[in-house]
């Protein structure tokens, strides 16, 4: 295909040339099959798929600091969780956000903190190795506040240095300047329990050698701690809410402030349980979990307690044991089934798998058995019925519009075993509330709608980078995919019309779109096109064209593409890194949406996962592509390698056929 057909001018020669396809078309069926066979292979006997989900140290660190809390320091399960964290320990000492990754002061003082509840001495060597990297990295008073908080829990820091995070936000109403409505999903779940925890000040004694004096560089002020705590912050946040956190204490001081204080223990109490039903632990994620069973702890709930026991065996659901070495443990942040479920469905069904194909059906049945029937948080600003998915097995109080899309997606294509209308009732269910989740600004967001107050970023406890949830280029995409598939929806709908203002308006100068869940501006310009693509909007714009030649400046020398997790922090990295598969495939798709099936580009990219794929039927990936909270913690997808390869040569596949 020429320069000239496809619209983008006199460019570089790779686009002006006819090369002939990146292997024989038999190769490709090939690669294709093999990819579907391996990820059938790992389908559940339910129909579902869910591999182990991972993340960072500070996921087997919180669990050993909340058995320590509990009165269970040293037991069998502690140890085998800081074996996992001595393995995870850089070989000059702390411990990184990513593999790759530089140490981090947050990750590595926790683990440190871990470590020492766990009986490692401070004259270890590599206790003593990591301690002078955490110094050098500023110490404890450069981690963030959740960071403080568990260590204040033992006395290990003073309650009177860390921010407050007052129970009584639970009493203000619905209004325009704040509610805990404002604050993101997540969030809410962390902190309201922390709320708890924070009016009550427990300290738990630990033992001399337990403690982490090593790690303080300095003894500042609490001023100047919640100070940096909201560093980056304009000067006039800074002094307002260095003012409004000693108004907060002076408060706790005052005569008759207990009354108010214990009632509104009580109103955070009752909302944490009440989102316990319906759920597999408080939010279903690690942190929110594990501060629920300590505010609990707190509140009187002893540990044979019916709630307790029930949400401790959560927490146990998420230990991922090592069959090879049953004294290693590892944790989850949570589990992903229904999202893992639908990637794999999204790409078989690209793929060429049949509609009425058994194994499809038996995962289309177990979908729609996690659509929500009842309202959540969302409710607040979204007036419909329920009818979006969770990303776990259970989590009836936060669907997300992330995988609502993927299931309107998917589940038109795929029969599942469900009475005649069942299916179709349900799709209108879901279509109903996603549409509901738009936000003003056209776009869609994770969890929440219109929850994108940006203040709420420099209030002093929130430096952990994640205290909203704003639209994102790349959900609001997937949103406009999904979308294509029901009729009445192109690009002059008015809601697309919106999402695609939105997404013009989004767009960095240099024409990538930044990735908010996945790494990262290749993960955002795919999606970007893709939605643009499907729902018909032009693809002869200015703003695909510079997105396209910012994907065509970014290949790697072997043919593939890759981003590096240090993008979020360093932008001048953005494109820039090792050679992934999901991310080679991101970028293929988003070229092939670009018309560029033909280009030199798309070519070289598709012989790369050819010759990359292994004769198993999958790929192998190293890095980390998937993002939690950018600058702050990122996830590993085991099954991205496979999804997006087999996805980018099902579209690689249908382009050349359409063409």
């Amino acid at each position: 295909m020429t320069g000239a057909a496809t619209g983008l001018g006199d460019w570089a020669a790779e686009l002006r040339d006819e090369p002939s396809e990146a292997g024989p078309r038999g190769a490709i069926d090939k690669a294709i099959e093999s990819a579907r066979a391996w990820l059938f292979s790992r389908q559940s006997p339910e129909g579902f798929w869910c591999e182990v989900f991972g993340g960072d140290a500070t996921l087997e660190a919180y669990f050993i600091i909340l058995e320590a809390f509990l009165g269970r320091r040293g037991r069998e399960k502690s140890l085998a969780l800081a074996r996992g964290i001595r393995l995870q320990m850089l070989p000059d000492g702390g411990w990184a956000q990513y593999p790759g990754g530089p140490a981090e002061v947050t990750v590595s003082c926790l683990s440190y903190f871990a470590l020492k509840l766990a009986g490692d001495r401070a004259d270890a060597p590599h206790m003593q190795k990591s301690r002078d990297v955490i110094l050098q990295l500023g110490g404890i008073e450069k981690t963030n506040t959740y960071t403080k908080y568990h260590l204040a829990l033992f006395g290990l820091y003073s309650w009177k240095r860390v921010p407050a995070i007052p129970p009584e936000i639970m009493f203000l109403p619905d209004n325009p300047v704040f509610t805990i409505y404002d604050m993101s999903s997540w969030s809410r779940t962390i902190f309201l329990p922390l709320a708890i925890l924070y009016a009550i000040k427990p300290v738990r004694p630990l033992p001399p050698e337990c403690g982490v004096s090593e790690l303080f560089s300095g003894a500042p002020d609490p001023a100047f701690e919640i100070a940096a705590a909201v560093r980056g912050a304009p000067r006039h946040w800074k002094r307002f809410f260095l003012a409004v956190d000693r108004v907060l204490k002076l408060y706790e001081r005052l005569p008759g402030s207990g009354i108010l204080r214990r009632k509104a223990v009580d109103r955070a109490a009752a909302w944490m349980i009440e989102r316990f039903e319906d759920s597999d632990g408080l939010s279903a994620i690690l942190p929110a979990m594990s501060n629920s069973v300590m505010a609990l702890d707190v509140l009187g709930y002893g540990e044979d307690h019916p709630i307790v026991r029930r949400e401790m065996s959560y927490l146990d659901d998420l230990t991922v044991k090592n069959d090879a070495d049953p004294g290693l443990l590892r944790m989850q942040p949570c589990v992903s089934p229904v999202w893992d479920t639908l990637l794999s469905c999204n790409a078989l069904v690209q793929s060429g798998v049949r509609k009425d194909d058994p194994r499809l059906a038996r995962a289309a049945t177990w979908l729609l058995s996690k659509q929500c029937t009842k309202p959540g948080d969302w409710s607040r600003r979204n007036p419909v019925s329920p009818g979006g998915w969770f990303f776990e097995h259970r989590n009836e109080w936060y669907p997300d519009n992330d995988d609502t899309c993927m299931a309107l997606m998917v589940l038109p294509h795929i029969r599942a075993n469900v009475p005649p209308g069942e299916q179709q009732t349900a799709l209108r269910r879901g279509l109903d509330w996603m549409l509901g989740m738009q936000n003003r600004d056209g776009g869609w967001a994770a969890f929440d709608r219109d929850n994108h107050k940006g203040w709420l970023m420099h209030v002093p406890f929130a430096d952990f980078n994640a205290m909203i949830d704003p639209s994102t280029a790349d959900i609001t995409s997937r949103v406009l995919e999904s979308l294509s598939h029901y009729s009445g929806f192109d690009a002059a709908h008015p809601v697309v019309k919106r999402a695609i203002a939105f997404l013009e308006r989004d767009q960095c100068p240099d024409g990538s779109w930044y990735g908010r869940w996945g790494v990262n501006y290749l993960y955002g310009t795919w999606q970007v096109l893709r939605g643009l693509r499907v729902i018909g909007a032009d693809m002869h714009t200015p703003s695909v064209k510079r997105a396209v030649r910012w994907l065509l400046d970014h290949q790697n020398a072997d043919g593939g593409w890759g981003e590096s997790i240090a993008s979020y922090d360093y932008p001048e990295r953005k494109g820039i890194g090792e050679t992934t598969p999901s991310q080679t495939a991101w970028a293929l798709m988003g070229l092939i949406a670009a018309h560029q099936e033909r280009s030199t580009a798309v070519q070289r990219g598709i012989r790369h996962l050819l010759e990359a794929q292994e004769s198993a039927g999958s790929w192998r990936e190293d890095p980390w592509t998937g993002t939690g909270f950018p600058r702050v913690y990122y996830m590993h997808y085991p099954l991205y390698r496979q999804h997006f390869p087999l996805l980018a040569l099902a579209q690689y596949r249908s382009a050349l056929d359409a063409s």
